[in-house]
């Protein structure tokens, strides 16, 4: 089954179930897809899928951040529960050391010698991890690997 028929029958279930955050989620995730399609004129892969609720993820952690600092905790709290229901359709993130690997054998591949070859490496490194971890996080990994 693919993730957007699981999406489906999740949102089917959410109905039934009267789980009011379940469906304004999965409606909101199945909007976003349905507009991709729509602009690409063609049916999205799983990937494809996953980099949409990726953003929309990314998405809901800065929204997280601009209620918190405009004191806003009804907000927040309302971001936070739609982020860890969009969060049960990612892949699992990957951790710190196995993202470290991936960088070093990415600055090997690439011939990285200094912090203006982040291009490269970044280039290298996305699609390996892409749906598992933070670009803003992996940027940040390679600076630290290339200024060592």
């Amino acid at each position: 089954m693919s993730l957007k028929q699981k999406m489906e029958e999740d949102l089917k279930q959410a109905l039934r179930d009267r789980a009011s955050l379940k469906v304004s989620c999965l409606r909101m995730v199945k909007a976003a897809v349905k507009n991709k399609e729509i602009d690409l004129r063609a049916e999205l892969n799983d990937t494809q899928v996953i980099g949409i609720l990726t953003t929309l993820a990314k998405q809901r952690r800065e929204s997280i951040e601009m209620f918190k600092k405009g004191n806003r905790p009804d907000l927040v709290q309302k971001e936070e529960e739609e982020l860890a229901f969009i969060e049960t359709y990612l892949p699992k993130q990957m951790d710190e050391a196995e993202l470290t690997k991936i960088i070093e054998a990415a600055i090997a591949e690439v011939g990285a010698k200094a912090s203006s070859d982040v291009g490269k490496v970044m280039k290298a490194v996305m699609p390996k991890v892409a749906g598992r971890a933070d670009g803003k996080i992996v940027n940040i990994l390679v600076l630290k690997k290339l200024v060592q």
